[in-house]
């Protein structure tokens, strides 16, 4: 799916937690910006992604890319927050129109918990709960996310939608994708291939 940036641009979002209200299109007018869209601040998954991403937040402040993290809903956010698993800024949309545009999928009850047996889920919950990340049941259980890395100006360099909640785009693509490959270093980064196990997939998606 194609990205019409200048659209998606104009969706509003509010700061968490001052609540200011700015258009998206404001974070990529002077920078390049790495948007990471959460599906839940209470998922498990998400906070998984997040913690993940502290791992590339140097090299990305290192070379001007700003680290943004935006929710469909402020409804667990303060946890989030508290919680420090994110090392960017936060918003979350006014419209969940916003979401729909980026081609962001709804689940069903059934669906989502179905979602939770897929090997990328089965592993980015074992490898949550070896990390000790927790969960909470606040907030939209069906909402899937994904990423836009845009440079400044608006020119879209990658639309990554997910395919289930266990689905990131890699800390080692992202850097690919910014051209910054030779900063990735896989014997510190956090998202390395973690040991196929079988788990109970309870995690509070």
């Amino acid at each position: 799916m194609s990205v019409d940036v200048a659209t998606i641009g104009a969706q509003k979002v509010k700061g968490i937690p001052n609540g200011e209200s700015l258009e998206l299109k404001s974070l990529w007018q002077d920078q390049n910006v790495l948007v990471i869209f959460f599906r839940r601040w209470g998922c498990m998954l998400c906070r998984l992604w997040a913690k993940e991403l502290g791992e590339i937040a140097p090299v990305l402040k290192k070379h001007n890319i700003k680290l943004v993290g935006v929710g469909v809903e402020d409804a667990g956010s303060k946890e989030f927050v508290d919680g420090k698993y994110f090392d960017g800024e936060l918003f979350y949309v006014e419209d969940l129109a916003t979401y729909q545009k980026l081609g962001f999928k709804r689940f069903n009850t059934v669906s989502i918990v179905t979602s939770l047996f897929w090997k990328q889920s089965r592993d980015a919950i074992f490898k949550g709960r070896g990390m000790g990340l927790g969960g909470d049941l606040k907030g939209d259980w069906v909402q899937t996310g994904g990423a836009l890395l845009v440079e400044k100006g608006g020119n879209v360099l990658k639309h990554f939608v997910q395919t289930g909640p266990g689905d990131h785009y890699s800390n080692q693509d992202i850097l690919k994708t910014f051209g910054l490959e030779h900063e990735y270093n896989a014997d510190t980064m956090a998202n390395k291939k973690t040991e196929e196990k079988e788990c109970t997939p309870d995690a509070k998606p």
